[in-house]
């Protein structure tokens, strides 16, 4: 005998707050978010689960289940909840490239707040409301930009990922460095780490999301 596959379940976003059935609700969709945020932000995603958010709101496990069926539905509106933070939104007037900055500059102190977020983000999950209000603005400041729609999708995937890869960097351990090793099978490398001329300071980040923006979006639309 056959089985049809079960439907997809509705996204989150789509669904009721908390279930129709049972005692009145103690809690909040956005009390137990907000309690999980905090729990990620001090001890790292790997701390959240159903039964840790519930201890710290003094209630069971599955009470919780009134409100979220999975974990998965948590970490889902704990991004959305996080996406919110980069309202308000720069001004989509004037240089495009310069809004576009700005706006990946909010997005990496984001990151910064909640290093959870470059850990979560690599999900397949269907976007909330505040993530597509975000991609919403990206596409308004990028409409003065003569590109094809599915490039400047691909160039604000491609800021995220940048901005996301800057975050991670910047909370990784520290390179041990070149202590203790051999370097003389590497001429090239010894040259360049012993060149007395000194480099003048920059912004690798703004010139990075500077550099993949234009690279993407005006090579597209000459």
């Amino acid at each position: 005998m056959t089985s049809s596959a079960e439907p997809a379940r509705p996204p989150i976003w789509s669904r009721p707050a908390r279930g129709l059935r049972g005692p009145t609700p103690t809690h909040s969709r956005d009390g137990i978010v907000a309690a999980a945020i905090a729990m990620a932000d001090a001890d790292g995603l790997g701390a959240v689960s159903m039964r840790a958010v519930a201890a710290a709101l003094h209630t069971g496990a599955g009470s919780l289940y009134r409100y979220l069926s999975s974990r998965d539905d948590l970490l889902d509106l704990m991004v959305d909840r996080a996406a919110g933070e980069l309202r308000p939104y720069p001004e989509a007037d004037g240089d495009w490239l310069d809004a576009m900055l700005r706006l990946a500059r909010r997005q990496l102190d984001l990151y910064r707040r909640h290093p959870w977020l470059v850990e979560v983000l690599p999900r397949p999950t269907a976007p909330g409301p505040q993530s597509l209000a975000w991609f919403d603005h990206c596409l308004a400041i990028l409409r003065p930009v003569p590109a094809a729609t599915t490039t400047k999708f691909e160039a604000i995937a491609m800021m995220t990922g940048v901005t996301s890869l800057f975050a991670r960097q910047e909370s990784a351990v520290p390179p041990v460095g070149f202590a203790g090793i051999d370097l003389a099978a590497y001429p090239n490398l010894v040259a360049a780490i012993t060149d007395p001329s000194p480099s003048a300071p920059r912004d690798l980040f703004a010139t990075t999301v500077r550099s993949v923006l234009r690279g993407l979006l005006t090579d597209d639309a000459g």
